[in-house]
């Protein structure tokens, strides 16, 4: 697996809002010149941001974004599947349905655990850990 680049720009992000604080309104032209991600694509990656309840969008003028959760509580997991859906490896991992040899296949059993493990790995990282990676 692979991070896209919306999810690479969703952990920027949400980096610099952590570095701010939770509450904390920071401008959208600031985030994406400091963190190094296109305006436009940082818009449409907030929106998703902002529907998971992860941050808070502020309309006009003097708006921006702002950080709802505590760095302490927010994960790379909550980040990263809020911007790509559910992390899995293979299709019979996420849908065991589409393959009728899921339950006996060893395979399956691979990606599974694979996926648990690297889902556990980022549900560990919380944001206030990984601040000084700016």
């Amino acid at each position: 697996m692979r991070l896209s680049r919306a999810g690479e720009y969703a952990v920027r992000c949400m980096l610099y809002l952590s570095m701010a604080g939770k509450g904390v309104l920071v401008r959208r032209k600031t985030v994406a010149r400091e963190m190094d991600i296109p305006e436009q694509f940082l818009g449409k990656i907030a929106q998703q941001l902002a529907r998971a309840g992860l941050m808070e969008i502020v309309q006009g003028a003097k708006g921006g974004f702002r950080l709802m959760v505590f760095p302490e509580e927010l994960t790379l997991l909550a980040v990263v599947e809020a911007v790509i859906g559910e992390i899995f490896l293979n299709d019979c991992v996420l849908r065991p349905e589409s393959c009728h040899r899921s339950p006996d296949c060893k395979v399956h059993q691979v990606w599974t655990e694979a996926r648990d493990r690297f889902r556990e790995s980022l549900q560990k990282a919380t944001f206030a850990s990984l601040m000084d990676c700016r």
